[in-house]
């Protein structure tokens, strides 16, 4: 039988169930770590954190800092460079072990982002529809922060432009389609860890709020801060029709991120921070994956496009 355009609508775009069951997931994955965050204090305050539980946040931070920002981002959403099937795998369930949503739906949302910028149709601007004064600058940076996770998120994931490639790779759309483990794993894990290291549940208990909750809340404001803050406070050193800034003093907990200006002026380049002193942690592990051998051709703008692009006058705002 044919396949036809409403047939492949049907099987690749979620259906309006579907959608709102990942609206109630997300709902969950944003209320539940600062809950941890609570219980933390409550549970655990004066009590100093054992060594595990300082290195799991540590290494699952890391980890899935760089599936987020070297898989989901640089790689899934922009394709800045190229690898093999095993690292894809790799990359997308590092990335959804950070509790952002699935792999297809971020990319969707990041393309739609990128599509209308700061312009009617991006889903988490946070100029769009706002007037003057502190009171809607606010607002506007809670809608781009996380306010839009309960009005637009899912909306992109539902236009086929956004996802064609997406969904023609098998494993993407594996790994996307087991989201639920992830979740499971995400907090599991380091609970397991707590558990083995400490002998009790009490332990694994300790380990999982550490490892799993605060890790996710801390990861989760960093990455949305890039759509709230690096749209409002920093640097614009380049010709953009954005309002897309660089913000120093997120670009080292946010593995380069924050060069969000620079990433908008060249939105195919593996590598954000493009100036001296941009330290840009996931530029760099994409640097050491090149040279292991593990990626390739990785995309960069050289000196000249750069200079091509740089405003006459650089705009900024106090960071």
């Amino acid at each position: 039988m044919a396949v036809t355009s409403e047939t492949f609508r049907a099987e690749v775009v979620p259906p309006i169930r579907l959608r709102n069951l990942k609206r109630v997931i997300t709902a969950i994955a944003v209320l539940v770590p600062p809950l941890g965050v609570l219980s933390a204090l409550g549970l655990l305050w004066g009590v100093a954190a054992r060594p595990v539980d300082v290195l799991v946040l540590v290494g699952f931070y890391a980890a899935t800092g760089v599936g987020i920002s070297v898989g989901y981002h640089r790689f899934f959403t922009h394709r800045s460079f190229e690898t093999s099937a095993p690292m894809r795998a790799v990359l997308a369930i590092l990335g959804s072990l950070a509790l952002e949503g699935g792999v297809i739906g971020w990319a969707c949302e990041h393309r739609k982002h990128h599509a209308y910028a700061d312009v009617e149709g991006d889903p988490h601007s946070p100029h769009v529809g706002r007037g003057k004064g502190a009171i809607e600058r606010i607002r506007g940076l809670w809608h781009a922060h996380m306010g839009w996770f309960f009005t637009t998120k899912g909306i992109a994931e539902a236009e086929l432009r956004f996802r064609r490639d997406l969904d023609a790779d098998p494993v993407i759309r594996a790994v996307d389609r087991l989201y639920g483990v992830w979740i499971l794993l995400t907090f599991g894990i380091p609970f397991a860890i707590g558990y083995a290291v400490g002998g009790t549940a009490a332990a694994g208990f300790e380990t999982f709020v550490w490892g799993g909750l605060i890790r996710i809340f801390l990861g989760h404001h960093i990455t949305w801060s890039i759509n709230s803050i690096c749209h409002m406070i920093g640097s614009r050193p380049y010709r953009v029709r954005d309002q897309s800034r660089n913000n120093w003093l997120l670009a080292v907990p946010s593995f380069g991120e924050a060069w969000h200006h620079n990433h908008h002026a060249f939105p195919s380049s593996a590598i954000f921070g493009l100036d001296k002193h941009q330290f840009d942690l996931g530029g760099l592990t994409i640097r050491a994956f090149e040279r292991l051998g593990l990626v390739w051709g990785v995309k960069c703008p050289d000196e000249a496009q750069r200079a091509a692009r740089r405003a006459s006058e650089l705009a900024s705002e106090p960071a």
